[in-house]
């Protein structure tokens, strides 16, 4: 028996991402975390297939369209990746939301010639409000960037010590979708660069686990959001505008492209913390292949006792390919494989 999944792919500042369109049955659940229980549990072995090798990647990344959980929500979202299914994603709402305007998946041109179209989200992390900033060239249209409000974001844990090998290493705990720990890379001995991915991914993947042995990371409003989903190594930036260069390295060791959304809110919360993130100032966060992200506050809250920034993410994204995979009941690796 074949089985029959539709994609359409892009990328958001250099990472991918994988939009399942047909092939994959709506997941069930009152919340969207009860939607990411049930995925878990009966398409696992299918997001193995379209996320791993020979279909996808260690580092492919996907999401699946749901019915919203909340009544003014045009959609919900499920994100994946090489280990499982994640609770947000930054680069993935920019990505999504410009190949479901461009391809009229939720929003038509039926609706008018809007410059800025606006989508609702439901997510495992929360309620996330997407501005397309659109144009439109005959009968098609154009997503220039797209700008969302993400969830409250907010330091958990501030210079927490972990030990790596000989190093004592100062860790921030920060949420912003999902949680992380965020390190500097000098400190941690290690440059932001392709050359040093093999040890960025050793060594990320390291720290989020110490971090796990000291602290039972749950959020304090849903313990449904719990554990370091990945580690930000963060630098003085290259990029003349931009203020500093990150890397994240996540889920199964995988690298992110992008300066990564949720953890630009991370880092956000961190240097809000800091006070050093200021109101009126953007803050350009650059990636490991010199693509940008733009965060700015849009408000300033509390999330238990913590006090919490609701960050604004901006960045663009474009389609780069659509796809029928085929995965043959037959086939010995029909679920995928990582090396």
């Amino acid at each position: 028996m074949i089985h029959r999944i539709k994609t359409i792919d892009a990328h958001a500042a250099g990472e991918p991402l994988r939009l399942v369109i047909e092939g994959l049955p709506s997941p069930e659940g009152r919340t969207m975390l009860e939607k990411r229980a049930w995925a878990m549990k009966r398409l696992d072995h299918l997001r193995k297939s379209i996320m791993l090798e020979p279909r996808g990647h260690t580092d492919m990344y996907g999401a699946l369209l749901t019915e919203p959980v909340t009544r003014d929500g045009h959609a919900g979202i499920l994100f994946m990746h090489n280990e499982g299914w994640s609770t947000m994603c930054g680069h993935g709402i920019i990505a999504v939301t410009t190949i479901a305007i461009e391809r009229g998946l939720i929003w038509s041109q039926q609706e008018g010639k809007p410059a800025i179209v606006q989508l609702r989200y439901d997510t495992p992390a929360g309620r996330v409000d997407a501005h397309a900033r659109v144009t439109y060239r005959g009968e098609d249209v154009h997503v220039e960037s797209v700008a969302f409000r993400n969830v409250p974001s907010f330091v958990f844990e501030p210079s927490l010590l972990v030990t790596v090998g000989t190093r004592k290493i100062p860790v921030d705990v920060a949420f912003g979708g999902a949680f992380y720990a965020i390190v500097d890379a000098e400190a941690a001995g290690v440059p932001i660069d392709g050359a040093h991915l093999p040890e960025l991914r050793k060594l990320g993947m390291q720290i989020a686990r110490e971090v796990e042995k000291l602290r039972q990371v749950v959020h304090p409003n849903d313990a449904g959001l719990s554990g370091i989903y990945g580690t930000i190594f963060t630098a003085p930036s290259q990029l003349a505008d931009a203020h500093l260069r990150n890397v994240t390295i996540f889920a199964g060791a995988e690298v992110d492209r992008s300066p990564c959304g949720t953890g630009t809110a991370a880092v956000m919360a961190v240097l809000n913390d800091m006070g050093l993130l200021l109101d009126d100032v953007p803050f350009i966060h650059e990636s490991i292949i010199g693509t940008t992200f733009k965060g700015r506050v849009l408000e300033r809250v509390e999330v238990g006792e913590r006090p919490a920034i609701v960050p604004e993410i901006e960045g663009s994204a474009w389609i780069t390919g659509e796809h029928t995979f085929l995965i043959d009941g037959d086939d010995p690796l029909k679920a995928g494989f990582r090396l």
